[in-house]
């Protein structure tokens, strides 16, 4: 039980706490001595209250230092378009990309002929041996246009492959390979342009390079992948090979036996073998890279053969059954690992075989491929086939699942012939952007035409005589393409890049004349392709939906790209 003065507190407690400060000052001596008698832990308590702000002001001091007065890194300014003219010039159906200059963003690699290089450099075809006009291969900026390196790099070039890997600890990690005309064979550093090796190659004078160059597995022990360059001489395909790291010839030059064209494909078996396959006539030829080798060398190699592949071709004519109506045009990979599928296109039809079996998965009816099919995803992370059909007016954009060959979208496109080969981009929901080249109404009005981007020459685009229009394609919006531009001059190549992971997309152009024969203007183009989508037309391909076109303009420039896995 409480006595009274507990109660007393315990109903006034400020009433208390006054009581106790006045027993206090009545007692300044007993204060005194607990002050002095203040155990040694409130001393250390200040000291680390006093070391916690002191490092706190140490921290802030660090933080504003960083922040206002070291200057972060400029990170550089990606401009919506460029473009880079040369006169008098001719354009090589030729384009890669790559970070060249480390900055984050893809730069563009490219050849042309001309008698002198760009006003940014000063070296002539004369400075490096050879007669004007001769080749130049030039990298610029992918952010402005800026030339990176520009040098003569041959005299005329029959054949090109970049990003092919150097040795382990070489100070050029990529390099860039040219077969040129006559008898050159040069790797060039692909960041700095500088000669890595330079030789005479093998070939007859009379003999010309296939493509494309392909990559072995390193042979001769250095860490590189190794070159077999292919060359054809009257009847007869030849076999050169050489050293990635050196360029010198590894042995001799080995027939194949056959006769054969460009298109050649290096084919890994499940189990492990290498070959070579190619087009010939209505027929797929292959020829083991063990037998190769050792038909150059004279010794066994790091190569083994595949009995059940040895069976399938013919001792004689190293020839294959036929899976093809019509010519064999093009073999490809599809995107895969090691004894991936092959994808065979006829001049007819079109076939995917089994990579081991070689046997058919699926055989679609085709009536004529047009040209090179590409891959995308037309579904959530499905992989299908694009594929042209058919010609002029009646060209159908096919669009394939890969795993059993039905037909997902049909779209009517109709081109002139000899258009540009058509492009993919992944996007963040899982599918692909697709770009396809096709007619420009000619007999459209001006409202309807209003914002397309003239990229060709005044004099060509003042006729209005427009030669090619580029779509765009998501398979979010079946129906509709998007006109993104209207191209007057003759494209040699084109390509859709993701130049920074996520965050733009854009298109490569190279224009210049169709006769190599007679030079004329060459440029080369970069477009953001977000910047063209608010004033792009847009196009339905049968009753559209309820949405307007300015919503299904902002449905396009929504849009995300990723790079891919």
């Amino acid at each position: 039980m409480l006595d009274h003065k507990d109660l007393e507190a315990e109903i006034h407690p400020l009433k208390n706490e006054e009581r106790k400060s006045q027993e206090n000052l009545g007692n300044p001596s007993k204060n005194e001595d607990n002050v002095k008698s203040a155990p040694p832990q409130s001393r250390l308590s200040r000291c680390r209250a006093a070391a916690f702000f002191l490092s706190l002001f140490l921290c802030l001091f660090v933080v504003f230092v960083a922040s206002f007065v070291i200057p972060c890194p400029d990170r550089p300014a990606s401009q919506q378009m460029w473009r880079i003219d040369y006169s008098a010039a001719v354009i090589y159906d030729f384009l890669a990309v790559d970070d060249i200059n480390g900055d984050r963003i893809q730069d563009v690699l490219f050849l042309y002929k001309n008698t002198n290089s760009s006003n940014n450099f000063s070296r002539s075809c004369v400075d490096e041996g050879f007669s004007s006009p001769c080749t130049f291969a030039a990298a610029v900026s992918g952010a402005n246009g800026s030339t990176l390196w520009e040098r003569p790099v041959a005299q005329d070039v029959a054949l090109v492959e970049c990003a092919v890997p150097q040795p382990r600890g070489s100070e050029a990690p990529s390099a860039c390979i040219l077969v040129g005309r006559p008898s050159s064979f040069i790797a060039v550093n692909l960041f700095t342009g500088e000669t890595l090796w330079n030789h005479s190659s093998s070939f007859s004078g009379n003999a010309s390079v296939l493509s494309p160059l392909l990559q072995v597995p390193d042979v001769d022990g250095d860490g590189a992948p190794d070159l077999l360059v292919l060359t054809q001489e009257r009847e007869e395909v030849s076999g050169h090979l050489y050293s990635g790291s050196t360029g010198h010839q590894i042995g001799l030059r080995g027939s194949l036996g056959v006769d054969g064209e460009s298109g050649f494909l290096l084919h890994v078996t499940r189990t492990g073998a290498h070959y070579i396959l190619f087009p010939c006539a209505s027929s797929l030829c292959g020829c083991s890279v063990k037998g190769l080798y050792e038909k150059v060398t004279g010794s066994d190699g790091p190569f083994k053969n595949d009995p059940h592949w040895e069976s399938m071709l013919n001792a004689t004519t190293r020839r294959m059954l036929s899976h093809s109506s019509g010519a064999v045009r093009y073999l490809m990979h599809v995107p895969g690992n090691a004894g991936a599928d092959v994808l065979l296109v006829g001049s007819e039809a079109f076939v995917l075989l089994d990579g081991q079996e070689l046997t058919p998965r699926w055989t679609p009816k085709a009536a004529h491929v047009l040209r090179k099919p590409i891959f995308g995803r037309y579904k959530p992370d499905t992989l299908a086939v694009v594929v042209e059909n058919g010609t002029g007016t009646d060209r159908q954009i096919l669009f394939l699942d890969l795993g059993t060959g039905a037909v997902l979208c049909s779209l009517a496109l109709p081109s002139l012939p000899g258009g540009p080969l058509s492009a993919s981009l992944p996007t963040a929901d899982h599918r692909s952007a697709f770009f396809f080249w096709g007619l420009h109404e000619l007999g459209s009005t001006s409202e309807t035409v209003r914002g397309l981007h003239e990229l060709g020459s005044t004099s060509e685009t003042e006729t209005g005589e427009a030669r090619h229009s580029l779509y765009m394609f998501h398979p979010t919006l079946p129906r509709v393409l998007l006109e993104l531009a209207n191209v007057s001059t003759h494209v040699v190549a084109f390509d859709a890049v993701l130049f920074e992971p996520s965050r733009h997309a854009a298109y490569i152009l190279l224009t210049g004349p169709a006769d190599s024969e007679a030079p004329g203007l060459v440029s080369v183009i970069k477009h953001k392709v977000r910047d063209l989508v608010p004033s792009s037309r847009v196009v339905r391909l049968g009753e559209g939906g309820p949405d307007s076109d300015q919503a299904i303009r902002d449905r396009f420039s929504r849009l995300r790209y990723q790079s891919e896995a």
